[in-house]
């Protein structure tokens, strides 16, 4: 064998060496695609809430009109009617010469609730999601955090803060809650080349589940959030930020601007069905702008990974007698009070108080917690049947009950 031909011989070995971890990593994507199918399966809901219906939708979502966003309107209606969802909150970044709030969607589209928003940065660097927006927004960099947020809240509208991690004004006052999770953030610490061989190998067949291999938990998120209900002794919204743009991929047009050929990585259906807020609302009301509005500043609410599995059916509340509480209320420290947490799914539920992990039951769907202090408790939920690599990542975050 000539010397050229046994190089080539042992490049090519080592090419197809290479490739053993990215075809051991399709592998467990496809464990992990026949283990939620499984649980699908097994989903039940034994005692479906009396009194509040659960409503899903996404939030921090953008379109062609905040400037690095290719996303149109028809794909944003298509993505949420695929997705079956009943609600979704725009957050348009500003722009100089036009009112990116007014001319977003809003209204019923496809029997889907659109609310319009805006994302902003403040003089002080903070960013903000103001919901609804306003005309005004252009001129937020101009203001400070503290101004933006009392300007909002004249308005009768919500304040989140985004990027909790880039938040410097902790001290200001009135905010309404924190994107505790982000997809956008969660996807910055994904290792490129690693992704660019994921996707070769697995992006034609679980395109979604692609992004297991670099979920994790919004340690720091919500660390903050923790921090800032103590701290502040103040009740605090936890939301999750799709922060889509449908921005990603490569694309070749024609002069007149017609796509030639193109391949989109982030395209809103997919965004859409891996994080998802879940919003409570009373069953004597229907789904509407200002009941969407009303249940979010109540914190009536709770993040799940829709990805691994249909949440709808996860319920939160503090019972005692015929007294009940959901997810951002508050009740009075009384004796024989209990928490209790259902899901339609066999989960771990880890209970906490003020931030710090207070007790877990395992394999349950339906258990009890018993309450001897005060403070601001909140459950997260994990299915531990699902295989690496979504084990031992949370499915379920839901907000606090306050016991005062």
């Amino acid at each position: 064998m000539k010397r050229w031909s046994r190089r080539l011989f042992v490049l090519f070995g080592l090419v197809l060496l290479s490739q053993l971890p990215f075809v051991y990593r399709s592998y467990r994507l496809k464990r992990l695609d026949n283990a939620i199918q499984r649980l699908a399966s097994q989903r039940s809901v034994e005692k479906p809430d009396p009194e509040f219906v659960d409503y899903k939708g996404v939030m921090h979502v953008h379109s062609f009109l905040g400037g690095h966003s290719t996303g149109t309107f028809t794909e944003l209606v298509a993505a949420a009617k695929a997705n079956g969802l009943d609600f979704v909150i725009m957050t348009e970044h500003p722009q100089q010469d036009f009112d990116t709030s007014a001319m977003t969607l809003n209204g019923v589209h496809a029997g889907v609730l659109f609310v319009n928003g805006n994302e902003v940065t403040t003089a002080d660097g903070d960013r903000l999601l103001l919901i609804p927006g306003n005309e005004t927004t252009s001129a937020a960099s101009t203001k400070s955090t503290q101004q933006t947020i009392d300007e909002q809240k004249a308005r009768s509208g919500l304040s989140i803060v985004a990027y909790p991690n880039e938040f410097h004004r902790w001290e200001a006052n009135g905010f309404d809650g924190i994107e505790v999770y982000n997809l956008f953030t969660n996807a910055q610490h994904l290792n490129r080349t690693v992704t660019f061989f994921d996707a070769l190998w697995s992006y034609r067949s679980y395109p979604d589940l692609i992004f297991a291999n670099f979920f994790a938990r919004p340690d720091d998120q919500e660390r903050r959030w923790d921090e800032a209900m103590v701290s502040g002794n103040r009740k605090l919204v936890a939301t999750e930020g799709n922060d889509a743009h449908s921005n990603v991929g490569l694309s070749l047009n024609d002069s007149a601007g017609k796509q030639l050929l193109g391949i989109k990585l982030d395209p809103y259906e997919r965004s859409f069905h891996i994080v998802r807020t879940h919003v409570l609302i009373e069953k004597d009301k229907t789904l509407t702008r200002e009941s969407l509005l009303e249940a979010i500043a109540h914190g009536h609410l709770y993040i799940s990974f829709d990805l691994f599995g249909d949440p709808n059916g996860f319920t939160f509340i503090a019972e005692r007698d015929s007294q009940r509480t959901i997810m951002g209320d508050e009740l009075a420290l009384v004796s024989g009070l209990r928490l209790k947490v259902n899901a339609p799914l066999t989960c771990r539920f880890l209970l906490f108080r003020n931030g710090n992990l207070v007790d877990q039951k395992l394999n349950q769907r339906a258990c009890e917690f018993e309450i001897h202090e005060k403070g601001a408790y909140r459950i997260e939920a994990y299915l531990d049947s699902l295989p690496p690599p979504a084990g031992g990542k949370p499915w379920i975050i839901s907000n606090p009950i306050y016991v005062n």
